[in-house]
């Protein structure tokens, strides 16, 4: 079905380019004015209006073969095949004497694992992030390759939501049986991106293959290390360590050989990056072939990383040889810690914690951070606490037991130290307290990754149960115990009270499937 698909929409168009190289269709982009070019080369684009995922119109199509794999709800929601066959034919009705763009790429670099997904787009910009974004297949590859996958993208294409029957006149629709996802009405690339890993987290976990939202990276001694956070947290900025080698920043996979880049490349959040704190990741910001999404530019071609007029969500993407001390084989070893990332806006959680295996399930299904404005459209201008099941459930399509369960094996059996860690706020709540300095936390990290916090005495966190560093070197030690960093204790003790409960209030829809270990490892209320 796919190859007709593809036939239906190809056959249409006045034309069809096909695997062009990253700087041919860098040339097309700017060329063509769907960009502009920075003093230092990079292309600089516009995503319009929408400047993040649009996550209330993503759907999956209910079909008879894979409506039981589903865990259908808020972020996985049904579609009918009926609305499904009429977002298709305006698909192929708006392909007709259109230019278009085919790329066949791979998401996954553990070749054994991987997907090959042949993605057609309607600007030459998309092709470049999509190449960019996920794995480049090698010309023998590229000779025999087969797409299991058809993602189109159409970013000028609208809906009617009273025909199509979608939220509004954009969608993602995924249709497991056709083998295929139509993206339309936005023009953000990371659309494309999370399409394939959506469809990763699907199929990998037969495979007894888990598949993660986090970035890696490996220290001299092959020890790996795990980071999961959602957007905003501090995952690329934390994995992109100069002593320390990056596998990958958002998405792998973790198989009995060990782990594996889904991606070819990053896609750094931009907003006031600093050239001091994160020297690799600035410097992409001036390299020819990287994209700039929605930062500010004038007209000397300077980049305004600070300027958050557009939204707060700019981005950068750029394949992973733009970062120094990659490991370009995009594998290495099984992990020997986890670090789960949070940006606490309550300013309760302490910057580093040690959990027990049946914490790190607890927490990882619990999967609390901050949604800061900007990362999804609908947001309002403050952040909201809030629970993504596995640090990632719009992306998941399982039932998120299936996930933990897996990621609670591969710990077990590999003996994998775990970490809570708050980039979030210290001092008070957000827009009281101060987010806490990407120095401390890198210092922390450092600690926890080099075995320096095994040895340190630690105490039990009175409203969470974890363990928490009394003294590291270099930190200030008021900082480790967040209620010293309140002026007013009781606002403190207040807060730490209504977290805890929004912590009990959540976990109770897995209460009845997780063992009474992990459901006696949150916070007690007090």
């Amino acid at each position: 079905m796919e190859n007709t698909i593809n036939s239906l929409i190809l056959e249409k168009a006045n034309s069809v380019r096909r695997n062009l190289t990253s700087d041919e269709l860098y040339e097309i982009a700017h060329t063509t004015n769907e960009g502009k070019l920075s003093k230092h080369g990079a292309l600089v684009v516009n995503t319009g209006k929408h400047t993040g995922r649009s996550a209330n119109d993503k759907f999956f199509v209910k079909e008879q073969n894979n409506e039981k794999k589903i865990h259908w709800g808020d972020t996985n929601v049904p579609i009918s095949e009926e609305n499904y066959e009429k977002i298709l034919k305006s698909f192929i009705d708006y392909a007709e004497n259109k230019d278009l763009f085919v790329h066949d790429l791979l998401g996954g670099a553990d070749r054994e694992n991987s997907l090959s997904v042949s993605i057609i787009t309607e600007y030459a910009w998309h092709g470049l992030f999509a190449r960019h974004l996920l794995v480049r297949p090698n010309e023998e590859e590229i000779k025999n390759f087969s797409s299991e996958f058809t993602i189109i993208n159409f970013p000028n294409l609208k809906m009617d939501p009273d025909y199509h029957g979608t939220r509004s006149e954009t969608v993602i629709t995924v249709n497991l049986d056709k083998k295929i996802i139509l993206i339309a009405g936005t023009k953000y690339a990371g659309e494309t991106k999370k399409s394939v890993f959506t469809l990763l987290n699907f199929i990998l976990p037969e495979k007894n293959i888990m598949p993660m939202h986090c970035s890696v990276n490996t220290g001299n001694n092959g020890d790996s290390a795990i980071f999961f956070g959602l957007s905003g947290t501090g995952k690329t900025t934390l994995s992109a360590d100069p002593n320390r080698s990056l596998l990958g920043d958002d998405e792998h996979g973790w198989s009995d050989q060990g782990l594996f880049n889904f991606e070819g490349g990053c896609y750094a959040k931009l907003i006031r990056l600093s050239k001091e704190a994160e020297p690799e990741i600035y410097a992409t910001t001036q390299m020819k072939n990287s994209v700039i999404e929605n930062v500010v530019m004038n007209e000397k071609g300077d980049l305004d990383l600070d300027d958050n007029s557009l939204t707060e969500n700019t981005r950068g993407a750029y394949p992973l040889d733009f970062i120094p001390g990659v490991t370009l084989s995009g594998k290495t070893s099984h992990p020997k810690n986890i670090i789960m990332l949070t940006a606490d806006a309550f300013g309760i959680l302490p910057p580093i914690a040690k959990l027990t295996p049946a914490q790190a399930m607890y927490h990882f299904l619990s999967g609390y951070t901050a949604k800061v404005a900007g990362t999804e459209i609908g947001l309002s201008n403050e952040p909201q606490a809030t629970f993504s099941t596995c640090f990632g459930a719009p992306f998941m399509p399982r039932n998120p037991i299936e996930y933990g369960n897996l990621l609670k094996e591969k710990i077990s059996k590999h003996n994998v130290n775990c970490w809570l860690v708050n980039t979030g706020w210290s001092g008070g709540v957000y827009g009281i307290g101060k987010r806490i300095s990407i120095k401390d936390t890198r210092t922390l990290l450092n600690a926890a990754l080099s075995g320096e916090i095994d040895n340190i005495e630690m105490r039990k966190d009175s409203n969470f149960g974890f363990s928490v560093p009394l003294i590291v070197k270099n930190i200030d030690s008021n900082i480790l115990d967040p209620r010293n960093t309140w002026q007013n204790k009781d606002d403190y003790d207040r807060q730490a009270k209504k977290l805890v409960q929004m912590f009990i209030d959540n976990f109770v829809k897995f209460e009845s499937d997780v063992e009474e270990q992990v459901r006696k490892s949150g916070p007690v209320s007090n």
